[in-house]
């Protein structure tokens, strides 16, 4: 999965996600030392016996930010948001389950609720999900977003675009472009995270909805469970896709769990995913089009009983590793790639927001394996849901109890 050449992909139809660095497909940080590390951080049992494909794959040597930072809360009066992107202003724009929008500023004032967004079915795991601004949104105020849209069938993940009020209180002319059917009566794995590409397209992650009886449907190349996905902002599929199916022109990868989290590289333009696992076996990927994840067919958790999933088997012909995972959860949500001068030592390291372990990852990745582990913001018991970079070099986050915070250099 972490060892692949720029031919191959452009071979297999796929677009570069980057297109303004395509021509480079290494890593900026590599020109630096790999940082020291000392012990893991994680020093809970791991829930199984399994063992990494290869070494570093899990529980890598902890690294420590030298830079003095902080965290700081901004405002508590949020309710259940889930994602959090930056507007080209540097405010922020929330999006919180129910099915409203905020815009907050960043020293923590929120505007009022934004209307105008279809019905979501914001049950368990569903509600207003994801969501990102287009490229040119000072000129269009498009926002895309996604959500558990509730339909006769039961519900599905679906993704919406609407243009932000000139006095920012409505989404205009909201309307819902893809669905990632089929629809199912449940209340989980929903996926969630959208990101616009280098290229302008849409890319977006899908659950497999959690249930025995759909989870096979991650393997299904007839079936928008359990992907990511990549349309234009049309909801058509994208150019130069690889091709997974003949019915669904629009898949880009497939055998994903629950990928709450999407982020592109901010040097090599690489895609990367957060996904949950089961009772262990949390994963990071980098994304290649066209490439199978492999679930449920091979994992590194087990089921919440304490059975094997399937087999029990963690490799197989044909199925990609993840560049790293987590035995205890980490429960990875929203990510992103920093890269400001605001604190230089974290250039390109990737920092995802975890819930039931309550603390942001950081994780510092040279050639495209994790090198080092840091968790921030441990002391404060919230579930810490998405995060973002903001205007000012200060990193952004939202978490389940309603709270924003920043963390920037002090």
């Amino acid at each position: 999965m972490y060892k692949w050449h720029l031919w191959v992909l452009l071979g297999a139809g796929g677009l570069l996600l980057q297109s303004c660095n395509s021509h480079s497909r290494r890593n900026d940080d590599n020109n630096t030392p790999p940082p020291a590390t000392g012990a893991p951080v994680e020093t809970s049992p791991p829930n199984t016996s399994y063992q990494p494909a290869f070494p570093g794959q899990t529980r890598i040597g902890s690294v420590t930010t030298q830079t003095a930072y902080e965290g700081k809360l901004l405002n508590s009066a949020l309710s259940r948001p889930w994602g959090i992107t930056t507007l080209p202003d540097g405010r922020l724009l929330i999006t919180e389950k129910s099915g409203t929008m905020r815009i907050a500023t960043t020293q923590g004032q929120l505007g009022p609720s934004i209307t105008g967004i279809p019905a979501v079915d914001d049950r368990g795991q569903g509600g207003l999900l994801g969501l990102t601004v287009d490229p040119q949104f000072t000129a269009n105020r498009m926002v895309y977003w996604v959500f558990s849209e509730p339909v006769q069938e039961g519900n599905l993940t679906a993704v919406a675009k609407g243009r932000l009020s000139d006095n920012e209180q409505q989404i205009e002319n909201a309307t819902v472009i893809y669905r990632a059917g089929p629809a199912y009566n449940g209340t989980m794995h929903y996926g969630g995270r959208i990101v616009v590409d280098g290229t302008g397209n849409l890319i977006i992650s899908t659950g497999e909805r959690s249930d025995l009886a759909t989870r096979p449907q991650a393997q299904d190349p007839a079936s928008g469970l359990g992907k990511i996905i990549r349309i234009t902002k049309e909801g058509q599929p994208a150019p130069g896709n690889p091709t997974i199916s003949q019915q669904r022109p629009e898949f880009y990868s497939l055998g994903h769990r629950n990928p709450q989290g999407l982020a592109l590289h901010p040097t090599t333009g690489d895609l990367w995913e957060s996904e949950m696992g089961p009772r262990g076996g949390d994963e990071i990927n980098r994304i290649q089009p066209g490439k199978n994840y492999g679930w449920p067919t091979i994992g590194y958790g087990l089921e919440y009983s304490g059975q094997k999933v399937g087999e029990g088997i963690t490799q197989k012909e044909g199925l990609e590793q993840p560049v790293y995972y987590w035995d205890p959860v980490l429960s990875p949500s929203g990510m992103t790639f920093y890269n400001s001068d605001g604190i230089a030592e974290w250039n390109n390291n990737l920092f995802i927001t975890g819930l039931s372990s309550k603390h942001i990852a950081r994780l510092v990745i040279r050639d495209n394996k994790v090198v080092g582990e840091e968790r921030l913001l441990a002391g404060e018991n919230q579930r810490f849901r998405d995060i973002t970079q903001g205007k000012d070099g200060a990193l952004y986050t939202v978490t389940d109890e309603g709270r924003l915070y920043r963390i920037g250099k002090k």
